[in-house]
């Protein structure tokens, strides 16, 4: 007569996990503690409060005229200072900025030309003052600035280690182009 076993009873000793299984598993933990502080890294950056600033300055006016196109175009000397540290935490990659001309237009509301660009790699970089010529080309299409009020708004993306990018911007109002052409 055969014997059964008993409940409970194992056939001989127990298996160990694999080491597949335990490769796994420690992955697993460690990716998921990885996540837990990029979302705690991401959050932290809720906490800081930029408060950046920036003044513009028109040089010169160095070129005023209607293209062959019926296009007005615009090339300008700038003074560009800005302090932007504020925007930094331990959390920043690096800050692109832009300096746009802003205007409207019968035709269009908003009119937005980027003038100048740079990249801030480090905080160290953020705190600037710089004279350029506009870096692109100031164009209308149409006969649509001379006379023009139009704002200067610089605009930042903050670029982070983890978590969103975040953007905003400072407008700069008060500038005029002139009424001829030069």
């Amino acid at each position: 007569m055969a014997r059964g076993r008993k409940v409970g009873e194992s056939k001989g000793k127990e298996k160990m996990h694999s080491f597949g299984y335990r490769a796994n598993a420690a992955v697993t933990f460690s990716v998921t503690i990885l996540a837990l502080m990029c979302a705690i890294a991401s959050l932290s950056d809720n906490l800081n409060s930029p408060s950046p600033s920036a003044h513009v300055q028109i040089l010169n006016v160095n070129r005023f005229y209607k293209k062959s196109t019926g296009d007005d175009e615009v090339g300008i000397t700038l003074n560009i200072s800005a302090d932007l540290r504020s925007l930094f935490t331990w959390n920043t990659k690096q800050v692109f900025v832009f300096l746009a001309a802003e205007y409207s237009t019968p035709k269009n509301h908003l009119n937005q030309v980027s003038l100048w660009d740079g990249i801030i790699p480090a905080k160290e970089d953020a705190q600037f003052s710089i004279k350029t010529k506009n870096k692109y080309r100031f164009i209308d299409q149409g006969s649509n600035l001379r006379g023009r009020d139009f704002n200067l708004t610089l605009h930042w993306h903050v670029m982070p280690k983890t978590g969103k990018m975040f953007a905003d911007k400072l407008v700069l109002p008060g500038f005029r182009l002139p009424e001829s052409y030069r």
